[in-house]
């Protein structure tokens, strides 16, 4: 899971230091998605300092795949951002998304984008600490975060030793990638297109370079002041899931009440940990104490989408009702025993970085006592807070932007990561908003529905976009999805 943020960028100086010209040409590539598709594409990079606000920095490479345009299209290029933090936009294209990526190219080129310190762009080591977290005897909420925030700081004097200006990976400094992306392109302006994460990147540059932006798309979004998510938003999620199983007769009648149900295990977990033997490919047997902690962990990430709520509530129903067959068998398939805290440079810095405020925090941790998720859904964000001295970008960073960009944002009734709540707070400020909800979507929501692609088409083209509303259907919360 994701630590480290980095250290405030001095705009004045990051604004003055000269881009720095492509190298080289592109290349041409036969681009392949995984689903055995393939297109002709062109693969290119440019140069720019790690950390702007060193005049000594070394430079470090940008990769992007670019997408021409078909037709007659000649609207701005069009930079896909992806979530994560470090999910690469190149390897996105790769995904089920490539349809998408294709769709898009009616209205210009697109950039499947290498964000700093992702995909092809300059590789960071990533760090194995020295820090394990015993799996067999019980470990406090406080006991884990202080091995994830020795980790962090262990962690970045790793990167500071392998030659890393680890204080370069912040989203400011994302955002200035992006105008030498603009400029090597030879572009006046560029569309944002981007989902969690990369909406974040996407409001950042609306803050900082506004007349760079023609245009932007985002789902799931993530405000400047939203790396840390709130429980109570977290909560009122499951109430909606809530509402969405009793849609289904079969069954609202196996989890009448998700909450109570989650709170027993939890409870139960809590007082009396389950020692589980988990079965080793090698034909070994590894120990795992189950855990309060780990459901939480467990079910922050399944709650990202409705098909995989269904395992949350499997994996609950069945631990309520003292079976551990599914449990053994999601640690089988997701735990490596014995594995020490690890972490990768990227997300790390970047979820520190942008941080989180005193009085957010001060909510969060109320709000977390009770929550249902307690405080693991953006872990180790906000355990390792201030783990790196004078690396969080401030409150000036987390202030919502404004401006009358035109932004369309898209919204899933059941993402379980980004809240309804939280995206109309982060796009507040802005006075060209379309907003389409997407109900019974999740958090990847752009291939949930044509509806979605015909939405996104029409706002690229500049007209109405025709609904603010689409319904998608409901998977079975009766059944797994593998």
């Amino acid at each position: 899971m994701p630590p480290i943020r980095s250290l405030l960028v001095i705009a004045g100086l990051a604004m003055a230091l000269p881009v720095i010209p492509a190298a080289s040409a592109e290349d041409p590539i036969t681009f392949t998605a995984r689903s055995g598709d393939s297109v002709d594409a062109l693969r290119g990079s440019f140069q720019v300092p790690e950390n702007r606000s060193d005049p000594g920095s070394r430079m470090i490479t940008l990769s992007y795949v670019r997408f021409p345009a078909t037709g007659d299209a000649d609207g701005p290029p069009i930079v896909y951002l992806a979530g994560g933090p470090g999910g690469s936009g190149s390897g996105t294209a790769e995904g089920p998304r490539f349809e998408l990526f294709m769709a898009m190219r009616q209205h210009g080129d697109v950039i499947a984008f290498d964000q700093r310190g992702t995909g092809d762009s300059t590789r960071l080591p990533r760090c194995v600490s020295s820090v394990h977290v015993s799996e067999t005897e019980p470990v406090s909420d406080a006991e884990y975060g202080n091995a994830y925030r020795q980790a962090v700081e262990e962690c970045g004097a790793f990167w500071r030793g392998e030659g890393v200006a680890i204080e370069g990976y912040t989203t400011r400094e994302s955002v200035q990638d992006i105008s030498a992306l603009r400029a090597h392109l030879g572009a006046d302006t560029v569309t944002l297109w981007g989902i969690s994460y990369g909406s974040h990147l996407a409001l950042a540059a609306l803050k900082d370079i506004p007349d760079e932006i023609d245009r932007v798309i985002i789902a799931s979004a993530e405000g400047l002041d939203q790396t840390v998510k709130m429980p109570a938003y977290t909560d009122a999620y499951f109430a909606r899931l809530q509402a969405a199983v009793d849609s289904q007769p079969q069954a609202a009648a196996r989890y009448p009440d998700i909450a109570g149900m989650m709170r027993r295990v939890h409870a139960r977990l809590e007082a009396e940990p389950i020692l589980l033997d988990i079965p080793q490919q090698d034909g070994s047997v590894a120990s795992v104490l189950l855990q309060r902690r780990h459901m939480q962990q467990m079910s922050s990430g399944l709650i990202s989408d409705p098909q995989y709520a269904a395992i949350l509530l499997a994996l609950h129903a069945t631990l309520d009702a003292g079976e551990t067959g599914l449990a053994i068998g999601l640690l089988q398939r997701f735990h490596t025993p014995g594995e020490p805290v690890s972490l990768s440079a990227m997300p790390t810095a970047m979820d520190l970085a942008s941080g989180i405020g005193d009085a957010r925090l001060a909510a969060f941790e109320q709000q977390a006592q009770n929550g249902l998720v307690g405080a693991y859904l953006n872990h180790p964000m906000p355990q390792i807070r201030g783990a790196w001295n004078g690396f969080d970008l401030g409150e000036d960073f987390r202030t919502a932007p404004a401006g009358d960009t035109p932004v369309l944002l898209l919204t899933g009734t059941l993402d379980g990561r980004t809240y309804p709540e939280g995206q109309a707070a982060a796009v507040s400020g802005l006075s060209d908003v379309t907003q389409v909800i997407v109900r019974n979507a999740g958090h990847n929501l752009f291939m949930t529905s044509p509806e979605v692609h015909d939405v996104m088409h029409r706002f690229m083209r500049n007209e109405p976009v025709g609904t603010e509303e689409i319904i998608v259907d409901l998977p079975d919360f009766t059944e797994l999805p593998f």
